[in-house]
């Protein structure tokens, strides 16, 4: 079983990173392997060509960056989690880049992520959080895939980087998220 993460902060070593780190220890902790993608941007927007649904080839017409790499890594995995800082209340756009491109694609080639096991990680300075959160888990709901919960929303708090280390309370929340999508990944098996 494997479960790739995508950090979608322009932060490589930011709170977003420390936060899916955590997650992943979780995951790992229960003999699940673990891929951490740093989003490197620029990364395009979807055009809506809809190139995708015309080739079925499981590839956006893209290729000049690395979502079709991002693609592969999904379509191989049995689950993602996508991190997102919050920025002005919404996603930084190299997660939009990778939301909406990978999700049209997987759409038009007969829902390639349909019942992966999906996370949300968000972090935050103060507000916005919930938006962010809401944003990457319509993802995976339009995309059929099965969502894992924690014990409260998946965000921690921290405006500097590595701050989240001192919101313990978001990291547990991060530790029972692993748990959850470990043991949910375990009874769903390899279908």
């Amino acid at each position: 079983m494997k479960v790739v993460a995508f950090n979608g902060s322009p932060r490589k070593d930011g709170n977003t990173a420390t936060l899916l780190a955590a997650v992943l220890r979780e995951l790992e902790s229960q003999g699940i392997e673990t891929e951490l993608v740093h989003l490197i941007g620029p990364l395009a927007g979807c055009k809506a060509c809809f190139k995708c649904k015309e080739k079925k080839n499981g590839r956006c017409i893209q290729d000049k960056d690395m979502i079709n790499q991002c693609i592969q890594k999904m379509a191989a995995a049995d689950g993602i989690i996508i991190g997102s800082p919050t920025y002005f209340a919404d996603l930084t756009p190299e997660t939009k880049a990778l939301i909406d491109r990978a999700g049209f694609v997987a759409m038009a080639n007969g829902y390639m992520f349909k019942r992966k096991v999906g996370a949300a990680v968000v972090a935050v300075r103060r507000a916005g959080a919930i938006h962010v959160f809401d944003s990457i888990n319509h993802l995976f709901l339009i995309s059929q895939m099965i969502i894992a919960g924690s014990s409260y929303w998946n965000i921690g708090m921290g405006f500097a980087e590595k701050d989240v280390e001192r919101d313990e309370e978001g990291l547990a929340t991060m530790r029972t998220l692993g748990q959850n999508m470990g043991w949910l990944l375990k009874k769903i098996g390899n279908d």
